[in-house]
């Protein structure tokens, strides 16, 4: 055993061309090429007949995370000079694998015996982690990610794991990133059973790998989905490396350049139960907290910076990317005395997150309540035949009619296994109180007017896999009919607010409902007793709207969670920049929306009043001010 240990030392610190020598001549024992002529890159390797080099090319190309494509030799070709000097591929790696039709047929040691066919075979050298770790443990595992199709070769994602301690995640994913030759960051962080993955330690390739206390599994695109695309293509002929043993380059593995300090990545935790965690750039991330501090304005500094809590913004709309299918629910109906009763905060702030989550090709849908389905349906007809929306957005009701009503509404056949949602998210909808009833903020009870919408958001936290949001206003109706006017400066905008206010009793403000209870007036009454996984604050709640749109343009034009997104496989979706812009909020369109709400007769919270206003804040020179602040900083 020792003699091994000094064997397996020896062999890291060999020159490439020593080691691949000892290979060629079948002197080494061992049939793991990790670590060894350790600070040399190592490639994964493809050889396929000629007819299906260039479709393989292409699929290389369409899957760079876990194929990025070092060099195609020409037909006979067993040297690869960029790579290697004084090489045959025929003999220097470790082991190979031959496949028939798709089928393994058997490994072995050396190509030699088919020098004949590999005249008309075409050799692919592929980037491979081994060249950012020395012996760190590792297993190879298939996914239910479907790799871009080309031609004959369609497979499944593979991936390596690699427990991490959690304090260290920042450092693998700022280490790796800049490899994009080796796999760079990688492409899922968490629970496995996101990829598809029901057991780790059923692995295809490699050995199952022991986490310690504290570990998170991370996952890497890997160079073993070539494997797997050989199989797809039911070649007659073709060999790979066998799964660790690799073909050593002559390429030093040199400190990667040092990148925009803007383009590193940061992790962030979106979700624990599953555990699931995100990439972003440190420039997107940045930009979206701008985004949160422009819109988190404290009117007459009335302690609602107290609910303020830092970053909900940013996690919330990492999670609203990673969704698919995502739930929206407005409407505070707290004109009672009028008809409709509702007010226009909410309303604005909901069709903006729809119109942006459509663009981006996710499923979105408004639930309100029965009484105005009619009234929500024509302003979003109105909305799309003035271009605020591209297209309707589907509109439900939700009625509590047995003990599971909930549960069968949010999931298939009232599966919990099944959802139908991912995200639930509340802008300015009346929060349920903890006596039963709902209140607007002079403690009047308008439980009549509301439907039970908060059982969705109750069901939803025992339901794994849907993430709620709530998002409310720290400015609400006012006692008085002329409120003081308290003058607010925030990053760009100047905005005059009334200085009397309250919150805290909308869908999701559970989650600081102490808070609510110690620094808003009336919040021992009216605080809302239905927590929401992320709470996002917002001097009008249809800023905060706005800003989850500008936030997810962010996130999918940045290209660390772009990739992040779709786990390195297919081609990079930035080409539709302009789409997700021109689905931005802006001046005009939330000006047409304003006029459809007010021809609808739906009022100023604050005031009651049907002039251009929402809170009581004018369009002009308030709401428009603020949404060019955000686009400033978005664009």
């Amino acid at each position: 055993e020792a003699s091994d240990m000094v064997c397996l030392q020896a062999l890291r610190t060999l020159l490439p061309a020593t080691a691949r020598n000892l290979i060629r001549q079948n002197k080494i024992a061992i049939r793991n090429t990790s670590g060894m002529s350790a600070g040399y890159n190592q490639a994964n390797v493809v050889i396929l007949h000629r007819s299906l080099a260039d479709d393989f090319e292409k699929f290389c190309r369409a899957n760079s995370g876990p194929l990025p494509l070092l060099y195609r030799s020409a037909p006979g070709e067993w040297k690869c000079p960029p790579l290697s000097t004084e090489s045959d591929i025929q003999t220097d790696c470790l082991l190979y694998r031959r496949y028939e039709n798709g089928t393994f047929a058997g490994s072995l040691t050396s190509l030699e015996n088919y020098s004949e066919q590999l005249k008309d075979m075409v050799t692919f050298y592929l980037g491979c982690s081994f060249s950012f770790e020395s012996a760190v443990q590792k297993l190879g595992v298939p996914t239910a990610v479907p790799c871009h199709g080309v031609g004959n070769f369609s497979c499944d994602l593979v991936v390596t794991m690699r427990p991490i301690p959690q304090d260290k995640l920042d450092a693998a994913a700022i280490a790796t990133h800049p490899m994009k030759q080796y796999h760079g960051a990688p492409i899922h962080i968490g629970y496995p059973d996101l990829l598809g993955i029901k057991d780790l330690q059923k692995t295809d390739y490699g050995d199952p790998v022991e986490a310690q206390p504290g570990d998170v599994p991370v996952f890497w695109a890997c160079g073993v989905t070539g494997v797997e695309a050989v199989i797809s293509c039911k070649s007659p002929l073709a060999f790979t490396h066998s799964p660790g043993c690799m073909f050593i380059t002559d390429i030093k593995n040199e400190e990667a350049p040092e990148s925009d300090s803007g383009q590193t990545p940061a992790v962030v935790q979106i979700s624990s139960d599953p555990l699931q965690y995100s990439l972003v750039s440190q420039r997107a991330a940045d930009k979206i907290r701008a985004l949160e501090k422009i819109i988190g304005v404290d009117p007459g500094d009335r302690g609602i910076k107290n609910l303020l809590v830092r970053d909900e913004l940013l996690k919330s709309c990492l999670s609203l990317s990673h969704a698919k299918s995502i739930l929206i629910t407005t409407g505070f109906p707290t004109h009672f005395q009028h008809q409709p009763p509702e007010e226009n905060d909410g309303p604005p702030g909901a069709i903006a997150m729809a119109a942006m989550l459509q663009a981006l090709g996710k499923k979105a849908a408004i639930v309100t309540d029965e009484r105005a389905i009619d009234l929500n349906r024509s302003i979003i007809e109105k909305a799309v035949e003035q271009g605020v929306l591209k297209t309707p957005v589907p509109l439900l009701s939700y009625k509590e009619d047995a003990h599971d009503a909930a549960l069968k509404f949010l999931c298939e056949s009232g599966d919990p296994a099944s959802p139908r949602f991912d995200h639930l998210v509340a802008i300015e909808r009346a929060g349920r109180a903890s006596d039963g009833n709902y209140y607007n903020a002079r403690k009047i009870n308008i439980k009549h007017l509301v439907d039970p919408i908060d059982d969705l958001f109750e069901a939803a936290q025992n339901i794994r896999g849907i993430s709620t949001t709530g998002m409310y206003a720290d400015i609400s109706e006012c006692s008085c009919a002329d409120p003081p006017v308290t003058s607010l400066q925030s990053p760009g905008v100047n905005i005059y607010l009334p200085g009397i206010g309250d919150g805290g009793n909308e869908l999701g403000t559970g989650k600081v409902k102490e808070l609510v209870k110690k620094h808003i007036p009336n919040g021992d009454t009216i605080a809302c007793d239905v927590a929401a996984d992320f709470a996002v604050i917002a001097g009008v709640s249809n800023w905060g709207g706005y800003a989850v749109s500008c936030a997810l343009y962010l996130l999918n034009t940045c290209e660390i969670h772009e990739r992040y997104l779709r786990r390195a496989v297919g081609f990079p979706r930035l080409s539709e920049r302009e789409s997700w812009a021109s689905s931005l909020p802006s001046v005009s369109k939330e000006e047409k929306l304003l006029e459809i709400l007010i021809q609808h007769g739906v009022r100023s919270g604050k005031t009651a009043s049907l002039a251009m206003e929402v809170d009581g804040l004018p369009f002009f020179n308030t709401h428009s001010d603020m949404i060019r602040s955000l686009l400033d900083v978005t664009l």
